[in-house]
């Protein structure tokens, strides 16, 4: 049976925040999937528009050899990051040995039933930032993950574009770290998350709000993303 690897985000705005009944306003942003058959291998097209081959376990190359997919394209930051020590609710996976470590007085979060790989949707409390945990039991390398993010990314945010990218070690594990700008139903947002890999799975973990808000919200998002390890 062919594997589903979703990219999902779900944006939230409240408005009228004075008001006794508060108007929420629910994007569903870049709800994408990407289908990796058994046999099947596809062709798909990067956004400074090289052609690209993926394959059914989730590596990809160019269709050309005149380019460096080598670790050295995307720079590793130097700095250690670590959880903050209000973070003291685990969160944990239930597809694999992965788990968040939060601060519960400032993060509420929510256990979705609709059978996706989204696990949870998080919210800073009275606040406008966001957050995702999307799990995928299929081990996709970390080197492919930023493709994979953004070819399907632009199918429903044509303007999407990579602002920010490097890996990181993040409670002794490697990361990729990917901001990402885009606009959805004339909304502009930015994508701020983490993606991890090994090889029980596959974890994809965002922050996301409006991009006029991102500064303030910047700190916020980093102590949560910061929560992530590996549960051995």
């Amino acid at each position: 049976m062919a594997k589903k690897f979703y990219l999902y985000f779900h944006a939230e705005l409240i408005t009228n925040r004075n008001t006794t009944a508060l108007k929420k306003i629910q994007l569903l942003l870049l709800c994408l999937s990407l289908i990796f058959g058994v046999h099947a291998q596809k062709k798909a097209v990067t956004e400074s528009g090289d052609e690209v081959i993926l394959y059914n376990d989730g590596t990809w190359k160019y269709t050309s050899n005149n380019h460096d997919t080598s670790e050295s394209v995307i720079k590793t930051n130097p700095d250690k990051f670590i959880k903050n020590n209000s973070s003291t609710f685990l969160l944990k996976s239930n597809a694999f040995n992965v788990g968040i470590w939060l601060d519960p007085k400032k993060w509420k979060f929510e256990k979705t039933k609709d059978g996706s790989e989204t696990e949870f949707e998080l919210s800073l409390k009275n606040e406008e930032l966001y957050g995702l945990i999307l799990s995928e039991k299929a081990a996709i390398p970390l080197e492919s993950l930023k493709e994979v993010a953004l070819i399907n990314g632009k199918k429903a945010a044509p303007d999407l574009e990579i602002v920010k990218e490097e890996y990181r070690y993040v409670n002794g594990i490697k990361i990729l770290l990917l901001q990402m700008n885009g606009t959805v139903s004339g909304v502009k947002f930015t994508y701020y998350g983490y993606y991890f890999s090994n090889d029980n799975g596959t974890l994809q973990f965002l922050t996301y709000t409006t991009q006029s808000f991102f500064a303030k919200y910047k700190k916020d998002a980093e102590a949560l993303l910061n929560g992530l390890t590996e549960i051995k």
